[in-house]
């Protein structure tokens, strides 16, 4: 008589397996979805309703309630990818390559709005739409890595061997979040310091404050929202793949 010694699977990986993160999670997209849309109300309304002017770039200032959470959502998205490029690479998770593909997408289009919405706010308040500093350029850089990691994805036939490919390619391409961070303190730079999270506490009035952590909350949710739609897309998508495979090889 045999005994059967292998470990059974964690908690966390039957979660995590792709069937069974589907279904565990479908429930949560209309709440999420609620809750995304009653933060951008709640925060627009304080942003161009009840925040006021600055005194020195006047109306201007209502830009960064979108592109500040825009910056920060560049950043933060390819964090995650990098946690789920490790998760490939080190885990073969199969959730985990799921999870890059699905966000690569959504961060160059923050990392795009950033860029933009940057380029509005620095024309009257710096006097030019475009700078090469340090953090300008670096953002430009992430984004640039963000098209590339896109174009890899459809280059590639096999997803998985894709996965391990890319999950490199987004590890190396990390070294720039620490770059954009600390451009500021590390180059002259147009941008400001940190005025928000600093020792000394936030530099700005909780009139300012306030509907900007309510953007902030607000994109962040938007972006969870979409990662999870996108992440359910995207396995759907290669189960039919698995599917046709399987059908192609029974008729041949």
């Amino acid at each position: 008589m045999s005994i059967d010694i292998a470990p059974k699977p964690n908690w966390f990986s039957r979660i995590a397996h792709p069937g069974q993160f589907v279904a565990w999670s479908r429930p949560l997209i209309w709440p999420l979805a609620a809750i995304t849309a009653l933060l951008f109300v709640v925060g627009l309304y304080f942003a161009f309703f009840h925040s006021p002017a600055d005194y020195q770039m006047g109306e201007t200032v209502r830009i960064m309630y979108i592109h500040v959470p825009n910056a920060w959502l560049s950043q933060f998205v390819y964090a995650i990818m990098a946690a789920s490029a490790l998760g490939t690479l080190v885990w073969r998770h199969p959730l985990a390559d799921v999870s890059m593909k699905a966000a690569a997408p959504l961060g160059a289009v923050f990392t795009a709005l950033a860029l933009f919405t940057g380029s509005l706010w620095g024309r009257p308040t710096w006097g030019t739409f475009w700078e090469w500093d340090g953090r300008m350029t670096s953002t430009l850089v992430l984004l640039l890595i963000y098209l590339g990691i896109i174009a890899l994805w459809r280059a590639f036939d096999d997803q998985l061997r894709a996965a391990r490919v890319i999950a490199v390619f987004t590890l190396v391409g990390a070294v720039n979040i620490p770059i954009i961070k600390f451009s500021v303190d590390w180059w002259s730079t147009l941008h400001q310091p940190a005025s928000v999270f600093t020792p000394g506490g936030p530099h700005m009035p909780g009139s300012i404050l306030l509907p900007l952590f309510i953007m902030f909350f607000a994109f962040t949710f938007l972006f969870l929202l979409l990662h999870l739609v996108a992440i359910h897309t995207e396995v759907k998508r290669r189960k039919v793949m698995t599917l046709e495979k399987r059908a192609a090889g029974a008729s041949a």
